[in-house]
């Protein structure tokens, strides 16, 4: 029934390092060619990838696994093994990487490269704690950030590493470093300015279609959107992304009516805005009841800068209710609009750019202070720790190797 997807399990492996050769020069004229086997080749990465032109994960629905090329075995005449090349999972952005038995976040492509977000753990720390590497250079909304999950075994030595003045024709030889495997949760929340949060033929997707070239499915009836939509309404050549939400009910973090299936689709979103079908019966309570399902579904929903929406101004019986939904609500933001009579929507866009401005320069700010509070600290030692891990990828082969026959 619901053909988005937004979430899938995969299988990945990354590839075999390749074994080392055992092997002899043997040439007309060379009475003593050594040894001369080469190095095996490198096996391949498990590389994410985000690509904007994705909007849900149904490639990784028909295909669950993703394996690394292993490297190529070493040669003789001291012929270095191909290594092998890298798996590459295209994403869109705001996917999430899940361990797929514990459930613990281990990449998350929504969130920046950085240390934006008031100390919040950066996407490349994230990476460096679960063996992950993020490529350098790779800002947020780059449309190429890469993130290598796991990386592809180093490929074994051949003899000619182990020659020596006291070991002139070594037949000692390592094999390549094998292949890690994961199994992962992959999930989509999908990243906008505004989202629209509201009971079932509130006016969300009507609205969503008035301000966009997104064109939603409008009945009037309950549940007609089943899966979010997303469009992008120009103001003052500023673009804003809006999300038009399936309806919530009222238990819906419990599991009722679509449940919590799409309400992790505003957790990125920076403002939310509550629309209120002023000529339903029970208008006056939508509100409270709204709000207290996002509490229970998410906190951090519940603290999201707001706008409390009074639709369907053109009906009778809605005449004198905004009013009173204003005063009920004096801590709020309230507007009205009508879709159908065009009332209040140019004054609402100019609402919805000042409060995506005001969030824009909050992150900013919290940006900022995060950087220079991380600058006055030095490096991180956890990322130290790591790239040492990294440069000492040789020293894996300290160990003795097998032996072969030339």
């Amino acid at each position: 029934m619901i053909k988005f997807a937004d979430e899938a399990f995969i299988i990945v492996s990354s590839g075999k390092g390749g074994d080392g050769c055992v092997a002899f020069r043997r040439e007309k004229f060379v009475p003593m060619g050594g040894p001369a086997g080469g190095d095996g080749g490198r096996g391949g990465d498990v590389v994410f990838e985000v690509r904007r032109n994705l909007r849900t994960l149904a490639d990784l629905r028909y295909r669950q696994t993703f394996k690394a090329q292993n490297g190529q075995p070493g040669m003789g005449s001291n012929c270095h093994g191909k290594d092998g090349e890298d798996v590459v999972i295209a994403v869109p952005p705001g996917t999430l990487i899940k361990d797929a038995e514990t459930g613990e976040v281990l990449h998350d492509f929504g969130t920046e490269l950085g240390y934006a977000g008031g100390g919040k753990m950066s996407g490349a720390k994230v990476g460096a704690k679960v063996g992950g590497k993020v490529n350098k250079g790779n800002k947020a909304g780059n449309e190429d950030a890469r993130w290598v999950f796991l990386k592809g075994g180093n490929g074994g030595w051949g003899n000619t590493r182990f020659k020596s003045s006291v070991n002139q024709a070594p037949r000692q030889f390592q094999p390549g470093q094998p292949a890690q495997t994961a199994k992962l949760r992959v999930e989509l929340q999908l990243i906008a300015d505004i989202g629209f949060v509201g009971f079932p033929n509130a006016g969300k997707s009507s609205l969503l279609d008035y301000y966009t070239n997104a064109r939603p499915k409008i009945a009037p009836y309950p549940f007609t959107t089943k899966i979010p939509n997303l469009g992008i309404m120009n103001v003052r050549e500023r673009d804003i992304v809006l999300a038009d939400i399936p309806g919530i009910i009222e238990g819906a973090h419990e599991g009722a009516g679509l449940g919590i299936r799409f309400l992790k689709h505003i957790a990125r979103t920076k403002v939310l805005a509550f629309l209120i079908d002023l000529s339903d019966p029970n208008w006056e309570t939508a509100f409270s009841v709204l709000l207290e399902e996002l509490r229970s579904f998410s906190p951090e929903l519940a603290d999201k800068r707001r706008v409390v929406i009074g639709t369907k101004l053109d009906l009778e019986e809605t005449e004198g209710r905004l009013e009173a939904l204003a005063a009920a609500l004096p801590g709020e933001r309230v507007s009205g609009i009508s879709v159908f009579s065009k009332a209040g929507l140019e004054e609402l866009k100019d609402i919805f750019l000042a409060l995506v401005v005001e969030c824009e320069a909050e992150e900013e700010a919290r940006a900022k202070e995060g950087a220079s509070l991380f600058a006055d600290g030095g490096a991180d030692p956890e990322m130290d720790s790591h790239n040492a891990d990294e440069d000492g990828d040789a020293d894996l082969f300290g160990g003795d190797g097998g032996e072969s026959e030339p």
